[in-house]
């Protein structure tokens, strides 16, 4: 019975495959992702339904179109393959319904977002909110992939730490440099969130975890105060990130909560971080890719928003713990694909989204046996 499901699931991902290599080409270009039908993109000629069938049909055809012998690209069938793989592999390690439903849902997001990210070096919108949405409603009406107070934690807190990874970082790569006012909602909000966070949550043991929620407000009134007057109110970026790194070393010295400091900080800048997506996702609702403009402030930054959104998709399905599972499975892979790169002469330009959605998936189905090897190896599980 498990090994029919497994073939079942394959053949519908090879054709859910076949959906999302329309998604990857069509969305980043501002097109419908339903309408029209599929067609050759060198001669336009719409093709026939003997030519959709998934990875048969690019073998038949020796990888060529049948009307103009233009070469089409071995990752269409790569992309079917690779959705008929994972469905497949799902089906045997979680055969359950609805639960499969969903986990296949995350596979194919998971790859669109994987594959669009290496093309334009985008992470859309629609796909990134779409599972972040999915899997709260999931986590609600559901209990899965996890309880719903535990997934709306989890995914604040991952959008929270990789803003942060990008802020601190863009702070010490610019050489303190302040990060653009864009107003109202701006990257100096995120980190003023985190700085109230950080100091509101150290009191958790004391005045109760509401407090942690602290900068959230802060962040919420001075993007209120930007609407109001029309201009950009904001402090330094080495101020506000500079006092949130302090706040957790001052609770350890006042006999307060460290920990409670440490998720204070993550809670409310990855609140800011997603309701100011949000924002300007509402502002532009396309998610066609325009070209990209030399930023005029010279601020370079380390790391894309459409990655903040990313984690914090990820840490709803995943749980925190499991999170930074995937986000040490990504770095690392990131790590020894540029090695390699290097060992052979080339550089290693892919984003780092790929390698967060593997990790991610991993992570989904073993992290916590990969984090239960780790704990115990240190000798502390």
């Amino acid at each position: 019975m498990e090994w029919t499901l497994a073939v079942l699931a394959f053949l519908l991902g090879s054709f859910i495959g076949s959906f999302l290599n329309v998604v990857i080409y069509r969305l980043p270009r501002g097109l419908s992702v339903v309408w029209p039908r599929s067609s050759c993109p060198q001669c336009g000629r719409t093709l026939s339904p003997a030519e959709l069938v998934p990875i048969l049909s690019w073998v038949a055809q020796g990888g060529r179109c049948r009307g103009c012998q233009a070469p089409i690209s071995p990752r269409y069938p790569l992309v079917e393959a690779l959705t008929a793989s994972l469905f497949a592999a799902a089906a045997l390690l979680r055969p359950s319904f609805p639960e499969l439903i969903l986990i296949w849902a995350l596979i194919a997001l998971l790859i669109a977002l994987a594959f669009i990210d290496i093309d334009t070096k985008t992470l859309p919108n629609s796909l990134n909110f779409g599972g972040v949405f999915l899997g709260l409603g999931a986590a609600y009406s559901l209990g899965y992939p996890r309880a719903f107070p535990e997934a709306l934690e989890a995914g604040l807190m991952g959008a929270g730490l990789m803003a942060l990874l990008a802020g601190y970082g863009g702070l010490l790569y610019n050489r303190l440099k302040d990060s653009p006012r864009e107003g109202p909602f701006g990257v100096h909000l995120v980190h003023l969130a985190a700085m109230g966070g950080a100091w509101g949550g150290m009191w958790g043991n004391v005045g109760g975890t509401w407090l942690g929620s602290l900068g959230l407000l802060l962040g919420l009134l001075n993007a209120a105060l930007n609407l109001r007057s029309g201009r950009v109110w904001a402090l330094h970026d080495g101020l506000t990130l500079g006092l949130a790194a302090l706040a957790p070393l001052a609770a350890l010295g006042l006999g307060l909560s460290p920990l409670g400091s440490l998720r204070g900080m993550l809670l409310s800048a990855g609140g800011l971080a997603l309701v100011g997506m949000l924002y300007w996702w509402a502002r532009q609702p396309s998610d066609k890719v325009e070209p990209e403009e030399e930023p005029q402030s010279g601020y370079v930054s380390v790391m894309g928003y459409g990655d903040v959104v990313l984690a914090g998709f990820l840490g709803v399905w995943l749980g925190f713990p499991n999170l930074l599972v995937a986000l040490f499975l990504a770095v690392l892979a990131g790590a020894l694909l540029g090695l390699i790169a290097r060992r052979f002469g080339g550089s290693n330009q892919m984003p780092f989204g790929p390698y967060l959605a593997v990790g991610g998936l991993v992570a989904f189905f073993y992290g916590e046996d990969l984090l239960g090897w780790y704990l115990a190896y240190l000798g502390v599980g």
